[in-house]
């Protein structure tokens, strides 16, 4: 029996990996920096090239059909099965591969010769498509040249970029209307992406995911980093200013959003079935005032004392006060938030929160009563001071005794 004579690009496969294994062997203690960094670099035009070669063959794939041999629906499947890579990822070479080798000359050319990576002609091949059919073939043959330029000196972030304005550079008659049109289109359908989920784990904690269009995350972005920024209220000259906050990125924005939620109004949002968002927590007289027994939401939940006496401080809530035949003795007052002359204030005054042995400046701290709201309490520069978001809490927490020194810093001891 005549064996059937192999394909030379089979050959250059076998070949491959001789080299590699030739490569794998070989020792790198003789290998200096400059040589490593040279080494790297043709690795890296040499990964291109490959791929780009496998490119050219799976645009060949497709033409050859060459999921018929096991009945997979299509070559993007075909290549999943084969090679496990995931289907998304098969798609998108696919995809790349046949719209690169059918219509982009100029892509072909770099992405052969190792100068444009696959993340780059992926992007590139996007912005060309986005283009529509529609655009003349010059104005299209001459983005993707520009593009295939730009690749030289732009990663496929900065590619993503250029390439949603390309046509305000080779035909800026009517870029501005593509551009408009493209915009809308993306906002349409970011409109209809837009999705907010959240559930409770049990243990006090709520977790969510949301999807919002581009413009309110940004919206969304500056309100944050406008309260977890380091350098929030910069009203006074003081070194502490300077010193990087401590806490992770993520826990300091985590903080800020609670922070937010806080800090809204009633009268900013819409009314709830007639009666508005307002909080409303009910605790005894005997919690208000310093017990141990736990408050209740209007929503169902239920939240310690001492953090029901912290909100109480500053958060938009109102305390319904239950006698001891449940009726409602008092539903809070308004004037019990410190207001933004009387912060700024208490921030001149203690330049950060005033517990013993804290640093936290101005922008991490909270307002507190000395006299608690909670037993008649005035809100007052006074009878105020700073203090930041953990011993706040600390403040209002039954376990801790309070002691005003006479530096006029607060010492917090736990109780026995």
């Amino acid at each position: 029996m005549t064996e059937t004579a192999l394909h030379p690009i089979a050959g250059v496969a076998a070949r491959l990996h001789g080299d590699l294994d030739d490569g794998f062997d070989l020792g790198f203690l003789t290998l200096g920096a400059a040589e490593t960094g040279a080494a790297l670099v043709e690795l890296e035009r040499a990964a291109n090239r490959l791929a780009a070669l496998q490119s050219r063959l799976l645009a060949h794939a497709t033409e050859v059909r060459v999921e018929d041999e096991t009945g997979a629906p299509s070559t993007a499947v075909w290549l999943a099965n084969a090679t496990h890579v995931t289907r998304a990822e098969a798609h998108r070479r696919v995809r790349v591969a046949v719209a690169t080798h059918e219509r982009y000359d100029a892509l072909v050319a770099a992405s052969t010769s190792g100068s444009v990576s696959p993340g780059q002609a992926d992007v590139i091949v996007r912005a060309l498509e986005d283009l529509g059919d529609d655009v003349d073939a010059g104005v299209r043959d001459e983005a993707e040249k520009v593009l295939v330029g730009f690749a030289a000196d732009h990663d496929a972030k900065d590619l993503r970029v250029l390439g949603r304005r390309i046509l305000d550079i080779v035909a800026p008659a009517v870029g501005e209307a593509r551009e408009a049109e493209l915009l809308a289109k993306e906002e349409r359908e970011a409109a209809a992406k837009v999705r907010l989920t959240m559930r409770e784990d049990g243990h006090g904690c709520v977790h969510g995911r949301f999807t919002v269009p581009e413009m309110h995350g940004a919206m969304f972005t500056k309100m944050i980093d406008a309260i977890a920024s380091p350098r929030r209220d910069h009203l006074r000259d003081d070194p502490r200013d300077d010193a990087a906050d401590p806490r992770p990125a993520w826990e300091r924005r985590g903080q800020a959003f609670v922070e937010l939620i806080e800090r809204m109004r009633d009268a900013d949002l819409p009314d709830a079935a007639g009666a508005g968002t307002t909080v409303v927590v009910t605790m005894s007289v005997d919690t208000l005032t310093g017990g141990l027994a736990a408050a209740s939401l209007d929503t169902g939940h239920r939240i310690s004392p001492g953090e029901a006496r912290r909100l109480a401080c500053g958060a938009d809530l109102v305390p319904a006060v239950l006698g001891t035949k449940s009726e409602v003795l008092d539903l809070g007052r308004a004037a019990r938030f410190h207001n933004k002359p009387q912060r700024i204030a208490l921030i001149l005054r203690d330049r950060g929160c005033t517990a013993e042995g804290c640093d936290a400046p101005p922008q991490r701290c909270e307002a507190h009563h000395d006299d608690p709201w909670s037993r008649g309490g005035r809100t007052s520069v006074e009878r105020g001071r700073l203090l930041c978001w953990h011993h706040h809490r600390v403040a209002h927490d039954p376990t801790y005794l309070t002691e005003t020194l006479g530096t006029g810093k607060l010492r917090f001891t736990r109780r026995n």
